[in-house]
């Protein structure tokens, strides 16, 4: 019996631990060049700096500008004839149809990145 107990004693403050790493806001960025056609996302960084410094340096291209910052989120990128748009939702769907959706008429999906 004792055991078990020594056991879940353990157990608990494990599990807590967990639940709070899991809690913690987890970041995501998306940077796009238009011209280029450049892209690059970071997802799941500590910090909001963290993930627009990831974003650009996938991107590759000296031009590229973070177009899209988001917590615990989801994000995509539209282009179409005469713009691009970016846009969040709690979905990778939601995400993208927003973008086009906003976008109009011609508008293709660029890419998209969902954090946790």
């Amino acid at each position: 019996m004792r055991a078990a107990t020594l056991f879940l004693a353990l157990l608990v403050p494990l599990a807590a631990q967990a639940a709070e790493k899991k809690a913690l806001p987890a970041h995501g960025a998306i940077a796009y060049h238009r011209d280029s056609g450049s892209f690059g996302y970071a997802v799941d960084q500590p910090s909001s700096r963290a993930a627009r410094v990831e974003a650009l340096r996938q991107c590759g291209d000296q031009r590229c500008e973070v177009v899209l910052r988001f917590r615990n989120d989801c994000g995509a990128v539209a282009n179409g004839p005469k713009r691009y748009v970016a846009s969040k939702g709690t979905t990778r769907e939601e995400a993208q149809a927003k973008a086009l959706r906003s976008c109009g008429a011609g508008c293709s999906l660029v890419g998209w990145a969902c954090t946790r």
